[in-house]
């Protein structure tokens, strides 16, 4: 070995350190983006048939207060609730640390 191959082995292993690294800080984000997108949008499901329930007359009380309770019971958070005649619009957003996901979903009578 040679004079000028000394600490080749620990740029090597300094650059796989690196490149782990990386790899992590890019699949860290897309793996919680799936389950937050998934939550978000039975969140807003949910509360979307829940408020047009309430706006048909089945249930009594507010379409989005009604809304806003069932988007916490997943876990999220109310973004918008926009009811139109018998028609609701709901908005549940999920965000963790860096990252928010928001989901709409439209119930209501059929056509």
């Amino acid at each position: 070995m040679s004079v000028s191959d000394r600490g080749a082995g620990a740029v090597v292993v300094l650059g796989l350190v690196a490149m782990t690294l990386l790899i992590a800080a890019l699949l860290v984000p897309a793996v919680w983006f799936g389950p937050a997108r998934h939550l978000a949008a039975a969140a807003a499901d949910a509360a979307a048939l829940a408020a047009a329930d309430t706006l048909s007359g089945r249930h009594e009380g507010h379409p989005c207060e009604r809304a806003a309770r069932v988007v916490a019971a997943h876990g999220a958070e109310l973004g918008a609730c926009v009811p139109e005649g018998l028609v609701v619009s709901v908005e549940a957003v999920v965000g963790r640390a860096f990252l928010t996901v928001a989901a709409v979903a439209t119930a209501g009578p059929p056509p």
